[in-house]
Parts: C-alpha cells; sequence; structure tokens
C-alpha cells in the first residue's frame, strides 16, 4: 500500500466493497475485474498528481467481500457499485478506465448511469459474442469453467489463453497456476471462474443506449495486442460504437507493465 493512498469500505447491497483514494483534482476512475486495486497503484499514484484517482476491489475479490459468495457478480451489479462510490466520493461526473472486466463494467455504468460519467475509457473488453466465431469461443468458455470446476486450474488456464489468443508456454503456465499458491489468490481465481467470467463475455451492450448517451466513450486497444481475442472484441465494439478505437501502449495489461507510458497516453485521452 502507497503511502498516498486513503483507505476505506463502502456497504453497498450485498456486499462491503473496499476502495482507496489518492490525490486531489478531477475524478478518474481506474477499475478491473478480476484485477483488484493494487494493480493500479503505480499508474493511481502518477494521476494523483492532478487528480482524485479512485480504485477498488471489485466484489468478491481480494477485500471486497459479499454476503453470498454463490452470487454471480455481473456486468450490471459491478456497474451499481461504481455508482455508488462515485455518488459516494461526491466529486464527479468523473472519467472511468476499465480494462478487461472492469471494461465491460464501465460500459454498463454508461449504460445505466451516464449523468455520472462524462468520459467512459473501455480498454479491452472481452465481449465475445460481437465477433464472429463469438458461438464457438462461448462454448468453449463454457468448457473452460467445467474444467476449472473439475479441479483442473492448470488446464483451465491453458484453455483460457487459447481461447484468448494469448501465445504462453505450457510450463510458464504450470509454474504461475500448479504448486502451492496463496490462498487469496486461489479464492479470486474460483470467484472469477464460476460468478464473474461467464456473465463478462456475455454481455451484450446497447449500442443505441451508449451512443445516444451523453458520456464520451473510448474503446482502448493495447499497442502489442493485435491478433488476441480482446483486440478482435475492442474492434467490432469500436464499430458498433461509430468510433474509431485509441491505443494505448502494451498490451492487455499494459498500464501494470509500464505505468510511466500508460499514465502519459491516458492524460492525452483525457484531454
Amino acid at each position: 500500500m502507497t503511502k498516498t493512498a486513503t483507505t476505506d469500505t463502502l456497504r453497498v447491497p450485498d456486499a462491503l466493497l473496499h476502495y482507496e483514494v489518492r490525490g486531489r483534482g478531477p475524478l478518474v476512475v481506474l477499475v478491473a475485474a478480476p484485477m483488484d486495486a493494487r494493480s493500479f497503484e503505480p499508474l493511481a499514484d502518477l494521476l494523483a498528481a492532478d487528480h482524485t484517482v479512485l480504485t477498488t476491489d471489485p466484489r468478491g475479490i481480494n477485500r471486497s467481500k459479499v454476503d453470498d459468495p454463490d452470487v454471480d457478480a455481473t456486468p450490471e451489479l459491478r456497474a451499481d457499485d461504481l455508482a455508488r462510490l462515485v455518488r459516494h466520493l461526491d466529486v464527479g461526473p468523473a472519467a472511468l478506465f476499465g480494462s478487461s472486466g472492469g471494461a465491460v463494467s464501465v460500459l454498463a455504468l454508461a449504460q445505466a448511469n451516464p449523468e455520472l460519467a462524462h468520459t467512459v475509457i473501455t480498454h479491452e473488453p472481452p465481449l465475445t459474442g460481437l465477433v464472429p466465431d463469438g458461438e464457438d469461443l462461448l462454448r468453449r468458455t463454457d468448457e473452460m469453467i467445467d474444467t476449472y470446476r473439475s479441479g483442473d486450474a492448470v488446464g483451465a488456464w491453458k484453455e483460457f489463453m487459447a481461447i484468448a489468443d494469448i501465445h504462453m508456454p505450457d510450463q510458464v503456465i504450470e509454474h504461475m497456476f500448479g504448486g502451492e499458491r496463496d490462498p487469496q489468490d486461489v479464492a479470486d481465481e474460483r470467484f472469477q471462474y464460476e460468478h464473474m467470467l461467464r456473465p463478462s463475455v456475455r454481455w451484450e451492450p446497447d449500442f443505441d443506449a451508449l451512443r445516444s448517451a451523453s458520456t464520451r466513450i473510448v474503446v482502448g486497444i493495447g499497442e502489442d495486442s493485435d491478433g488476441e481475442l480482446c483486440e478482435r472484441t475492442s474492434q467490432a465494439l469500436a464499430a458498433g460504437l461509430g468510433i474509431e478505437p485509441t491505443r494505448f501502449p502494451g498490451g492487455h495489461i499494459g498500464f501494470v507493465d509500464d505505468p510511466d507510458r500508460f499514465a502519459v497516453r491516458l492524460r492525452e485521452v483525457l484531454g
């Protein structure tokens, strides 16, 4: 935890959200799913020089506890959580940057509560149903979740990488997800596979609502993501919205790999 962050919790329906606030100025919200607030710490510190920066663990992940761990964390629920956090801070409207599952969350917020967001940057949302082979990929996703539920976490991650078109040697996957692991990481992984992944990839945007909303929407794609599934889903989303995608440094998690370059680009996009 950095010294510049103030941490707190907010009770929302069926969950207690952990959130962190840095800096002062226009509100920027950084959110992922299933990644938690820790992944944004370096980027948040950079932006906090002239912004109020809000980060949070999504419901069911790490420090954000849910009342019922068997209930799915849908994009609609996660968007409502974000809306309640923005209202709670009372310094909006906000600019929201969402990565991966968090990119779906911020899109859902733009549909449901456009008044809370002047800008939504949806960075590589895994909206699998938007691509031509989406039906087959969704079937494979269901099979992958079954693999995980059978107890084969390593096998599920191999299927995950294959579906995502991310090329990673089997031995690397086995090293990352086999053997002894942190219990919280395992709990978060289980919640992702069983209650977060399926509703995220199956979520369908309301293009008419998003195009007509007052919120400015930016579709972000990593410069190094060409050929990956999330690059294809992002291109399809941008086409459906009638806008050109915006490139960001790095790949799917460029904000983790090179937060300095990412902060420069994010500031440019925010204008």
